[in-house]
């Protein structure tokens, strides 16, 4: 499904309410279009996760016969995942209570499920959550950091340090230096703060390898 092209693909045009656009993924390597700044919220938030491994928008056209008319829908995501197989849809809370948009994820849930794939209606996350991951989000590309930098940290033991004491921690190299490549491997999983707070000096990292 990764190798999949969209099923379809954004327009720009003047006056237009949505922001479209590509974002560079480092799960996939490759650039994944977006036609909301909900849906790139989505997509950060699936490019952080360490149980994804592959990532599709507008997977596929899906048509089911509902109350004797052909319904059509195009997911915005299809996600390969630990678990298996997720098909996402991004929509905005204040829009779920339509019933025509109720019925089309009713029917999409319904037909996710006779194929045994898991399905997902996803709405705005936590703020605070958002722009933690967005800001962890510039220190993706793992080519921006020397490896021996990376392993050099790796094998420092930041498990109880506070972010901005965990910058001098390797005296001989520069600190902007190591703070950048502390806040890949944050995004990396293999240290974690508390996302749920906004990341500050104080926060405390954690080994999770």
């Amino acid at each position: 499904m990764g190798s999949a092209a969209p099923w379809r693909t954004f327009r720009w045009h003047r006056g237009q309410r949505h922001h479209s656009g590509t974002y560079w993924s480092a799960t996939t390597q490759s650039h994944v279009l977006y036609e909301s700044r909900l849906e790139l919220a989505r997509l950060l938030f699936a490019d952080f996760d360490s149980s994804v491994h592959d990532i599709t928008a507008q997977p596929f056209l899906l048509k089911a016969v509902v109350d004797g008319k052909v319904r059509k829908h195009i997911p915005d995501y299809f996600l390969i995942t630990e678990r298996g197989p997720v098909v996402v849809d991004v929509k905005p809370r204040r829009r779920l209570a339509s019933p025509e948009v109720a019925s089309t994820l009713a029917w999409t849930r319904q037909a996710m499920t006779e194929r045994q794939w898991h399905y997902e209606v996803w709405s705005e996350p936590s703020a605070i959550e958002l722009e933690n991951i967005r800001f962890l989000a510039g220190f993706r590309r793992e080519r921006m950091f020397a490896p021996e930098l990376l392993d050099e940290l790796c094998g420092v033991d930041l498990d109880g340090v506070a972010l901005g004491r965990a910058a001098s921690c390797l005296p001989q190299r520069p600190e902007p230096c190591v703070r950048a490549a502390i806040h890949h491997l944050l995004w990396r999983r293999e240290l974690a703060v508390d996302l749920t707070d906004p990341l500050r000096p104080s926060s405390v990292l954690r080994r999770t390898v």
